[in-house]
Parts: structure tokens; C-alpha cells; sequence
């Protein structure tokens, strides 16, 4: 089951280029995505009304897409604007159109009610136009259930046995860590503070850190995506009272995807407030291994799943976000079940 009235992220603007195009699953659904010489972002279902070969085998020509079969032309709107047979354009000559909408670097796509796609309600990614921070993006196809990766993102307990070469450190400190957890109308927010602890390999890397930091991780989710701000100061210095600038700071993006059932698209960038050369790079390298990790063990936690899908699991204290979001993306989704079965 997934939230289908919910903007999903499709892809990276860098992804596409004038004329470029490709087919990608969303939501079980094969979707073909291209941007036109006009430089506009067209979202279709990708399967020619005519004989349900994929668009995406096609080509992009000006601002139409057209079918390699028998030359059929699509515009952006998915209406069939051109068949090279015949004069006559019947009116079901015509694909689904999904709306999409470019914004902060990213291509946003909406799978359900089109009438409900409001792009006001796109979460902003400031970071991504902000001179202050230096970013980096990627993109990761998980074999793993995307609830597996919420879970994954919103419980950060796993860092000192998952990445203890990188954003890891100390198991105890991790452990002993103050957390807050708080569910709103519109998101779902994880604080968890360790001060005055050693600082991991990669904050070291990153800001030449000598000794103890107060180091914070705050998380917070909203459909379908995560935003994650973690960092430290040198102990005593304010981290915790908003004073964060002499610091070093990592802000994470995360879009959840998901491909199928039982599989994920994952976008994600890292944004850092460190400029000096070779920082974003050392930050986006060591991020990216970090996510690797990660993706391995969900791979293989996905496998075990599948071994026994009815199986239960336990939860401990940690749990307590992701488990919130569990609650509330259930209830978005018996939501729509309900309002679908009215009509």
C-alpha cells in the first residue's frame, strides 16, 4: 500500500537536459519523464495509447514526445497532438498525464488526484539555493520496502555500529543521548542532543575539531521526505542555545520513493556550511559511504522479512519517531482506502 495524493520526488533537475528522457517506476506505476526544448518537465504515463509500447524508447523532438512505434507525437499535457497515418486525431488518443512541478534542484511528481495537487504544498529545500551551503546530490535504488528506510532515517541509534568510521563515534554516548519526539498536524520531529562527546571521524575531517563537542542531530519527517540537520560545536560554545555558525554543520535531504513493494527509489543530498576547499567533497564522499552501509543492511533485513512477512518485531525506545510516522502514514492511507470506496 502506498500515500498516493503526495508529492513525490522523481528525480534531479541535473538528471535531465533538453531532450532528455527516461522511464522510471513510481508507485508500481511506469511513468516516462523528459524535458522539452522549451526546457519544461513533462510526467506521462509511459505506454502509447496506441499499442502500449514505451514512450521512453522514443525520443523527444522540440517539445512533443514521440512513439518509436508508428510516430505518434505527445505534448507535455499527454494529449496525442500528431499520428503520422491518418489526418483525423481521435479524442482517446491520449495518455495519462501525472502533474510535476521543478523546484529547489528537484523534480517533484504527484501520483494521485490531480485536482488535489496543490505545488504550494511542496516541501521547500532552501539549502539547495543558498550560497552559505555547499551541496551535493545522489541517487540509490534500495531493494528494500521504503518504510524499511524511514525507520532507518528517523532511529540515528544505528551510527555507531553501522558508520563507525564516519558520522559514527562512541555506542554510549549515542545511547545516553537526550531525545525528544514530537508529532504535529504536518511532520514528525526527532531531537536527540550528546554533549560533550568525542567527535566521529568525518566532523574531524571536516572542521579539524581537538576535543569534546556538543554535538546534535535533529530530525524531521513529512510526507514523503526526511530533513536532517546534524553537527557539533566545541563543547561550551552555545550549540544548544541556537549558536551554531562557528560550527560545522551537515543538512541532509532524503526523498522516499518507493519503486514497488518492495523496492525504493532514494534521493538524497548533503549540504555543508564548511566552504574551504575539499570539505563538500570529503563531506559527500563519506556521506555517500555511509548511505552504502546502510543500504546493505536494509537489503538484507528486506530478505529476512520476506523469509516471514508475519513475523513481528520488536521495538525498543529508539523507535519512537519512526513508529509515529508508521501511525500517521496508516492513517493517510486507510484515508484515501475509505474516500476511494465511496466512490
Amino acid at each position: 500500500m502506498f500515500l498516493v495524493n503526495c508529492w513525490y520526488v522523481a528525480g534531479w533537475s541535473a538528471e535531465f537536459s533538453p531532450g532528455d528522457l527516461l522511464s522510471r517506476r513510481i508507485l508500481n506505476q511506469a511513468i516516462v519523464l523528459f524535458r522539452t526544448q522549451d526546457g519544461i518537465i513533462g510526467a506521462l504515463e509511459d505506454r502509447c495509447c496506441h499499442r502500449a509500447v514505451p514512450l521512453s524508447i522514443g525520443r523527444v523532438d522540440g517539445n512533443i514526445i514521440r512513439c518509436s512505434y508508428h510516430g505518434m507525437e505527445y505534448d507535455v499535457a499527454g494529449g496525442c497532438v500528431k499520428i503520422p497515418s491518418q489526418d483525423a486525431i481521435p479524442r482517446s488518443a491520449k495518455v495519462r498525464r501525472y502533474p510535476s512541478h521543478e523546484q529547489d534542484a528537484l523534480i517533484w511528481i504527484w501520483m494521485g488526484d490531480q485536482d488535489a495537487a496543490d505545488i504550494g504544498a511542496i516541501p521547500r529545500q532552501t539549502q539547495h539555493n543558498d550560497p552559505n551551503w555547499g551541496w551535493k546530490s545522489d541517487h540509490y535504488h534500495v531493494d528494500g520496502n521504503w518504510q524499511l528506510l524511514i525507520d532507518n532515517l528517523m532511529d540515528l541509534s544505528h551510527l555507531p555500529y553501522i558508520h563507525p568510521h564516519t558520522i559514527g563515534g562512541d555506542p554510549e554516548t549515542h545511547f545516553r543521548a537526550g531525545m525528544i519526539t514530537r508529532r504535529t498536524e504536518n511532520s514528525v520531529s526527532v531531537q536527540r542532543h550528546m554533549p560533550n562527546s568525542m567527535p566521529p571521524p568525518t566532523y574531524v575531517a571536516a572542521k579539524g575539531f581537538t576535543g569534546r563537542i556538543d554535538r546534535w542531530q535533529e530530525i524531521e519527517f513529512q510526507p514523503m521526505v526526511l530533513r536532517i540537520h546534524t553537527g557539533g560545536c566545541d563543547a561550551g560554545t552555545g550549540a544548544y542555545d541556537g549558536r551554531r555558525e562557528h560550527g560545522f554543520s551537515m543538512l541532509g535531504f532524503h526523498a522516499i520513493t518507493p519503486e514497488s513493494d518492495h523496492t525504493t527509489h532514494y534521493f538524497w543530498s548533503v549540504a555543508t556550511n564548511i566552504l574551504k576547499d575539499g570539505v563538500l567533497d570529503l563531506v559527500f564522499e563519506q556521506t555517500g559511504y555511509t548511505f552504502c552501509e546502510d543500504q546493505e543492511v536494509l537489503e538484507v533485513q528486506q530478505r529476512r522479512i520476506d523469509d516471514e512477512p508475519l513475523r513481528p518485531l520488536l521495538d525498543l525506545k529508539s523507535d519512537a519517531g519512526g513508529n509515529h510516522v508508521r501511525r500517521w502514514l496508516k492513517e493517510l492511507i486507510d484515508a484515501e482506502a475509505r474516500s476511494d470506496s465511496r466512490t
